[in-house]
């Protein structure tokens, strides 16, 4: 009889998110597409399912410690889990509120945080598992108004590695996957398109690229590597 191999992805339910469940779940995951909201995460599990794929929707406020909590009860044994849940704020650092300053911290670093904390020693008891972390090119070089949210991909950068060394003599590999600019539904497409064309590629990647970097990431074959941040960026970061 076949294992049943279950991935919790957060923030499932558009973007890269989306497009990492729906990979996942054709490389034979049993996935738990994360989200808030209900309509969307439907369809995106009915789409995987419409495939031929396995999939639930587990709604969860990432903003809410005890809803943090009560995802990881949930999801139980998980064999893969991608921090992938957040949000991002531009503008002049003096223009940022304490308010979403606080609830973007909570949403992009403290839920990461806590989910791994509740699920990674879980793996480790196991010997074996994979924790995939959301950075981005942000959090490796300066962007004009953008000092809050790349710190926030910056601490996921620096929570793969002490995860790596925390988890990872156990069998749990954990990585960063950094993408650059990304067509998602969360920025005007056109200001995308401007900062693609600062890569070495001259453009911007879809989701579907980042989400197969994520799959690959929680396949075998990346079974040596842990502890790393991997740029899927054109290039960007390179320069």
């Amino acid at each position: 009889m076949t294992e049943v191999r279950t991935a919790l992805v957060t923030g499932a339910t558009s973007g890269i998110g989306r497009a990492a469940a729906v990979k996942l779940a054709r490389d034979g995951f049993h996935v738990l597409v994360h989200g808030r909201d209900g309509e969307r995460g439907a369809a995106v599990a009915e789409e995987i399912e419409s495939a031929g794929g396995s999939a639930e929707f587990v709604a969860a406020d990432l903003t809410d410690i005890r809803a943090v909590e009560q995802l990881a009860a949930q999801a139980g044994a998980v064999d893969v889990l991608v921090n992938n849940a957040g949000f991002s704020w531009f503008g002049p650092t003096a223009d940022l509120d304490s308010g979403t300053y606080d609830a973007m911290f909570d949403a992009n670093v403290r839920s990461a945080y806590y989910l791994t904390a509740a699920i990674a020693p879980k793996m480790a008891e196991r010997g074996r598992g994979v924790v995939i972390n959301l950075g981005s090119m942000a959090g490796q070089i300066g962007l004009e108004a953008g000092a809050a949210y790349s710190a926030t991909k910056a601490a996921l950068a620096s929570f793969t590695r002490s995860w790596a060394a925390e988890y990872s003599p156990r069998g749990v590999r954990v990585n960063t996957v950094a993408p650059g600019p990304v067509y998602t539904a969360g920025s005007p497409r056109e200001n995308l398109t401007a900062l693609g064309k600062t890569t070495l590629l001259s453009r911007t990647a879809e989701a579907e690229e980042i989400g197969d970097v994520i799959a690959f990431l929680a396949s075998p074959a990346a079974g040596y590597i842990t502890g790393a941040v991997i740029p899927v960026d054109g290039g960007r970061t390179a320069i």
